[in-house]
């Protein structure tokens, strides 16, 4: 017989998403950011420099900043969090690196999740964020055919050389 699936009655219908979305991270200050979604990567991942180990109340917390706009440093954020987590991380090309993990509460395609986010150096990545699968096991499908299945922010606060 197998494993039963979900119950399909009870299960809210998946998001859409296309294989790039904006992503809203209210809680960081941050009120978009465009972001690759990666099925092939277990946790998200956001681009951090400037990434520093701090103590809060006794308690580890990283305080970064983030680029949140394509091409350009401007509109840095700073942002400290509590390290959820340390762990090693293997990238894509095989490389290795030990990168701390955050709780992110983020916004996709209109749905609220929370998502174990590493921080790590993307200046030389397309994206400045990557979505993976932890965050879209809670509620996402992906059709690889779309781009920004979620929409767009308004046209006023997108940058000169975004959303292509």
């Amino acid at each position: 017989m197998g494993v039963p699936g979900p119950d399909y009655e009870t299960t809210p219908a998946p998001t859409v998403v296309g294989w790039r979305e904006w992503v809203r991270l209210d809680a960081l200050g941050v009120p978009w950011i465009k972001a690759k979604i990666d099925t092939g990567a277990r946790t998200s991942s956001l681009h951090a420099f400037d990434l520093r180990e701090i103590e809060v109340d006794g308690q580890r917390w990283v305080r970064f900043d983030v680029h949140p706009w394509q091409a350009t440093a401007e509109d840095s954020v700073t942002v400290e969090l509590p390290v959820h987590d340390v762990r090693t991380v293997r990238s894509s090309s095989g490389h290795q690196e030990t990168r701390y993990v955050v709780l992110v509460p983020m916004v996709l395609a209109g749905r609220e999740v929370q998502a174990e986010v590493t921080l790590t150096g993307r200046d030389e990545m397309g994206f400045r964020m990557l979505v993976g699968r932890e965050a879209l096991v809670q509620g996402f499908l992906v059709d690889p055919a779309v781009s920004y299945a979620g929409g767009r922010p308004p046209r006023a606060v997108r940058r000169r050389n975004w959303g292509r």
